[in-house]
C-alpha cells in the first residue's frame, strides 16, 4: 500500500522560502574566488573548463553542499550575489559552466549538442519546427526538463512578467494519496510521451513512462503535457483514457493552488537550481523591452549529477542510463 512520503522535498507553498538550504548569497571572497577562476581559464574552450581547471579553493565545498540539497534537501536553490553587470556574456557563461561542472555534468539540450541554452523570445512561429517553450515568450505549464537538475542564471530579465512557479512534485503525490489515490496509481502506470520535435536524434518516435514512480525505496516525478497530449493525438495511438486525463488534471489543480507553489522572479545574477525528480516548474508569460540589448536573457544548463537517486527502468528510453549516479538525460546530437 502507497504511503505519504515524509522527506525534506515535500514541502508545500512558502515554507519553502523560510528553510536554510533554499536561498545562498555569494560573498565577496566567492567573487574573489570566481573572478581569479575565471581568468585561469581565459585560454580554454568553454566545454574544457572543469572543477580542475576553474578551481575554487572554498566555494567548491558550498557548491558540493548545494549538489547534496537538490537531491537529498529541498530539491530547489536559489543562489544570489554574482554581479552580472561585470562581466560580457561570454564571461557569464563561462562562469555559469564553471560553478555547475562542481555539481554535475552538463548534458546536450539540442540535437545541435548544446550544452548551454539560451531561453530567450526567439520569436518563431507556432508551426515552426524549431520552436520550444523556453524559446517563446509565452505561459508555459507545469513540467520537468529532461536532466536531473536543472540551472538558470538570469543575464536579463523581461520589462513585465516572466515569474517563475514551483511546487514539490512530492507534496502534489502526497495530497493526492490523500485525497485522490485512485488517481495516483493511475499516474504510476505509464503515458505515452511524443518524440519532441527537436528531438531529431533521438530513434524513437514514442517512449512510455510514469508520472510519479518509487524504485528502490527512492520517488521520482516527471511530466512534460505537451508532448503526453502530441504522442495520443498521433493517427496511430491508443486514445488517452478519461481517467488517464484527469489523474494529468488533478495535478495541475494541486499545482495552481496558492498553498502549493511558490512564485518568485529571478533576478539578474541569480542562479536558480532544480531537481527535476522532487520538483515542477513553470513560468508565467512575458512582455519584453523593444531594445534588442535588453531583452530578456536566461542560460540553461541540463545537469546529470553524481549522486543522482536510481530509477524506474521504464525511463531508460528517454534517460538513457537509469542507474543512480549515471550520466544520463539530455538529448542524442545528431
Amino acid at each position: 500500500m502507497l504511503e505519504p512520503l515524509n522527506i525534506p522535498a515535500a514541502w508545500r507553498g512558502e515554507e519553502l522560502l523560510q528553510r536554510k538550504d533554499w536561498l545562498h548569497t555569494f560573498d565577496s571572497s566567492d567573487i574573489t574566488e570566481i573572478d581569479v577562476a575565471l581568468e585561469a581559464v581565459r585560454s580554454v574552450s568553454l566545454e574544457e573548463i572543469t572543477p580542475a581547471t576553474f578551481l575554487l579553493p572554498t566555494l567548491a565545498a558550498k557548491l558540493h553542499s548545494i549538489q547534496h540539497t537538490l537531491e537529498h534537501g529541498s530539491g530547489a536553490v536559489t543562489i544570489r550575489g554574482l554581479p552580472i553587470e561585470r562581466y560580457t556574456e561570454k564571461q557569464a557563461t563561462r562562469i555559469f559552466w564553471g560553478l555547475t561542472s562542481h555539481i554535475g555534468t552538463a548534458v546536450s539540450q539540442s540535437p545541435a549538442g548544446e550544452r548551454v541554452f539560451q531561453v530567450r523570445d526567439e520569436g518563431y512561429s507556432e508551426n515552426d519546427p524549431k520552436a520550444r517553450g523556453p524559446s517563446s515568450r509565452k505561459r508555459l505549464s507545469y513540467h520537468t526538463d529532461r536532466c536531473d537538475v536543472i540551472s538558470f542564471l538570469c543575464v536579463r530579465q523581461a520589462e513585465t512578467g516572466g515569474e517563475n512557479y514551483l511546487v514539490s512534485s512530492v507534496a502534489i503525490y502526497n495530497e493526492m494519496l490523500r485525497q485522490r489515490p485512485d488517481l495516483v496509481e493511475v499516474l504510476m502506470h505509464s503515458y505515452r510521451y511524443q518524440r519532441h520535435n527537436v528531438d531529431t536524434g533521438n530513434e524513437l518516435p514514442y517512449y512510455e513512462q510514469p508520472i510519479f514512480s518509487i524504485h528502490e525505496g527512492h520517488f521520482a516525478a516527471n511530466l512534460l503535457r505537451v508532448l503526453i497530449e502530441r504522442a495520443y493525438a498521433a493517427p496511430d495511438s491508443p486514445t488517452m483514457s478519461d481517467r488517464q486525463r484527469e489523474a494529468l488534471d488533478y495535478i495541475e489543480q494541486l499545482a495552481d493552488d496558492p498553498s502549493m507553489h511558490v512564485s518568485f522572479r529571478q533576478q539578474p545574477g541569480d542562479i536558480v537550481l532544480l531537481n527535476n525528480w522532487v520538483t515542477l516548474h513553470r513560468r508565467s508569460e512575458f512582455v519584453d523591452y523593444l531594445e534588442p540589448e535588453r531583452k530578456r536573457l536566461l542560460l540553461r544548463i541540463w545537469l546529470s549529477v553524481p549522486n543522482s537517486r536510481p530509477l524506474d527502468p521504464r525511463f531508460a528510453g528517454s534517460y538513457g542510463a537509469t542507474e543512480a549516479g549515471a550520466i544520463r538525460g539530455g538529448m542524442r546530437p545528431v
